[in-house]
């Protein structure tokens, strides 16, 4: 096992094309629960010049006007010049109504443990959730800081600060670790998207990210950058108008960025896109859930819990913690400890992150939101799966 070494993570603005693709998926998720909680719904997008492809299956009483959904994502990340807007841009869907499901009927609020055996899951899924101690939200610092940075990017342009900037953007970070600590912060690359060649030149480019992104995040870190921490501002020159007019977009192509930035592992299949019945989704929140616990407990400086469902069975076939040498206790007993006190069937997940119900609690819908700058360690959310309520009970 490594101790000593460098990792670069990334976040992107939810201008890029990718997340814009996210947040048109998972807007038509937030419209179809806030109708109907019991939707079964599976939503996938692609962009590119002028177009825009939405791809959906599902079971559901709600009525959603697919385009409609997608034009107001559009407008409302800014996307607003000939090249590509909300107006003018394309939308071809291809809709598929799945048969009625009776098994999606469940309450998970009233139905006993004994009935949420008879759920099973419906697809194969194997899922990796991460905690450590690096940050306050007990995110890795790498992708912490970088998230922190796309989203700076953004609040400048929304807010005029730069107002010449488009909604495209990306951040890199790189941090040096010894003996698995984050020691000096390596590197940064930011890439601001900016609407014409002419305005601004590159120095005050450079000269006002620099001011207005870079120095603010790191005004409130721990860790500073120093003399020898390379900086780079649009390394290879302008970057013009971006989004789908330069290069296309796809859901779920970010799951680096979703999780935890490459620094723990993360399950093949995307987040975005999928209501809350798909347990490749929900379960990541639940394994997020456990990691975090039990780091927030003392029980370890790292933890990685690893869930793998097969199709056709209620709970999951394995359970697995590994805290890369960081635990104060076992392994094997951090495992046990999981699995007595954390719940992974569907059912159960669904009742305690009450996941059928966000989006028409919380105002303008949920998951949307979630779809850019990370699915875990937000501290502008309050997301279920980040609490840490059972960390007293695995203290003791």
């Amino acid at each position: 096992m490594n101790k000593d070494y460098m990792l670069t993570s990334e976040s992107v603005t939810e201008g890029h094309p990718d997340k814009l693709c996210d947040q048109i998926s998972d807007a038509i998720v937030d419209h179809f629960l806030q109708q109907d909680p019991f939707s079964k719904i599976i939503a996938e997008c692609a962009v590119s010049t002028a177009i825009v492809f939405i791809a959906a299956m599902f079971d559901s009483k709600a009525s959603v006007d697919f385009a409609s959904v997608a034009r107001k994502v559009i407008h409302e990340i800014g996307y607003n010049k000939k090249a590509f807007n909300d107006k003018t841009c394309s939308i071809i869907t291809s809709l598929k109504e799945l048969p009625y499901d009776r098994t999606r009927n469940f309450d998970e609020k009233t139905i006993t443990g004994e009935e949420m055996d008879k759920i099973p899951v419906k697809n194969n899924a194997t899922l990796f959730g991460f905690a450590c101690t690096q940050t306050p939200s007990l995110m890795p610092l790498p992708i912490w800081l970088a998230h922190r940075m796309a989203r700076k990017l953004t609040e400048v342009r929304s807010n005029k600060i730069l107002p010449y900037l488009a909604p495209d953007g990306k951040v890199q970070v790189g941090i040096e670790f010894k003996d698995r600590t984050p020691v000096r912060v390596h590197s940064i690359i930011v890439q601001a998207c900016q609407d014409t060649p002419e305005e601004p030149s590159m120095e005050k480019l450079r000269d006002d990210v620099y001011r207005t992104v870079i120095e603010p995040v790191f005004e409130t870190e721990e860790l500073k950058l120093d003399s020898n921490s390379r900086i780079f501002i649009n390394p290879d020159g302008p970057f013009i108008v971006g989004g789908p007019a330069l290069h296309s977009g796809l859901t779920g192509r970010k799951k680096a960025i979703d999780t935890y930035g490459g620094y723990s592992r993360n399950s093949d299949a995307a987040l975005s896109g999928k209501g809350p019945l798909r347990i490749d989704r929900v379960g990541a929140y639940a394994a997020r859930y456990a990691a975090k616990n039990v780091v927030a407990a003392g029980l370890a400086q790292e933890c990685e819990v690893q869930i793998s469902y097969s199709l056709g069975l209620t709970r999951p076939v394995s359970i697995q913690a590994d805290t890369y040498g960081t635990g104060t206790v076992p392994d094997n007993e951090i495992t046990a400890l999981i699995k007595r006190y954390f719940d992974f069937r569907l059912p159960a997940i669904l009742k305690t992150f009450n996941l059928r119900y966000l989006p028409t609690i919380m105002k303008d819908g949920f998951y949307r939101k979630i779809s850019a700058y990370g699915h875990f360690g937000r501290t502008d959310i309050q997301l279920p799966w980040e609490k840490t309520d059972l960390a007293e009970t695995l203290r003791q």
